[in-house]
């Protein structure tokens, strides 16, 4: 009997022992992680703060993009961003909606799920490639802030898609069907109760996307972005000048790099609080609705 209480508690005293290597493991591997993080963000920060001013953000670029400011990336961010949700969000949303509530769940379905899944693991430069073959050659929109859009927009559309699945999986089964014994339709069950409820998590999902689109290169580098256009578009059949692509060029591009190089560094700063901002944006908005519920 006491070998059995010796043997149990050895046991128990080995397991409490690897359950803290293995904790201390995991702390270790966070805190290396974070500190990397936080050497690039200072690396940037103190390269960068020093560029940023009321021109930088609002005056075009000069000189072959070694002087002056980065005001047409930012606008062509902008409008990609719009345009890209502006047919992404839609469409994923009532996808969501549909898979999770109105389709009849089955192989089909679990196949869609996985097409999904698949798709928002693909790198997106598949997506500039898909975007410059279709949206910018066979179907004639050439390079454009709409061809760059449609390509950002299937991006961020699986994204959209799961995370509203996810959101409308939340709203508990028992206020569906209260609602429904209430005499309401299926779609008012879903128009007045569960999207509202769901709401947040739909919302969090979509700025999340918004961070991402802002952030992106390569789908635009086949479809839309400009090297040198030192104007704003006045259509959106034009090509566009913007922040990652712009970054990408001062960076790699050009005969004066170095002289450029200090925008360079202001241009990335610029990204990182654009994209900050949206997941602040996010989160303020998630906690704020959640609340509210």
């Amino acid at each position: 009997m006491e070998n059995n209480l010796s043997l149990s508690k050895g046991k128990i005293n080995s397991r409490k022992i690897a359950e803290r290597v293995i904790f201390i493991f995991l702390r270790l591997v966070a805190v290396f992680v974070l500190g990397i993080l936080g050497i690039i963000l200072y690396f940037i920060f103190s390269e960068g703060f020093s560029v940023l001013s009321i021109g930088f953000l609002t005056e075009m670029p000069k000189e072959g993009m070694t002087e002056g400011g980065i005001f047409p990336a930012i606008v062509g961010t902008g409008y990609l961003v719009f345009f890209s949700m502006l047919f992404a969000l839609p469409v994923g949303v009532c996808a969501g909606i549909y898979l999770q509530d109105y389709a009849k769940q089955g192989f089909l379905v679990k196949l869609i799920r996985l097409a999904t899944n698949n798709l928002a693991g693909v790198p997106s430069i598949v997506f500039g490639l898909f975007g410059m073959a279709f949206f910018v050659h066979f179907l004639g929109f050439g390079a454009s802030v709409l061809a760059g859009s449609l390509t950002l927009s299937l991006v961020v559309l699986p994204v959209i898609i799961r995370t509203t699945e996810e959101a409308v999986k939340t709203v508990p089964r028992e206020i569906r069907e209260a609602s429904l014994a209430l005499g309401a339709t299926k779609w008012q069950t879903t128009y007045k109760i569960v999207l509202p409820y769901a709401f947040s998590g739909i919302l969090t999902g979509s700025i999340l996307s918004v961070g991402r689109v802002a952030g992106e290169t390569a789908p635009i580098l086949f479809t839309c972005a400009a090297y040198f256009l030192p104007r704003l578009p006045n259509s959106i059949f034009n090509e566009v000048m913007a922040l990652p692509y712009h970054l990408y060029v001062i960076s790699t591009s050009g005969t004066q790099i170095e002289k450029s190089r200090p925008l360079a560094y202001g241009t990335a700063l610029v990204i990182l609080m654009i994209v900050a901002l949206t997941n602040l944006i996010a989160v303020i908005l998630r906690n704020k609705f959640k609340i509210k519920q």
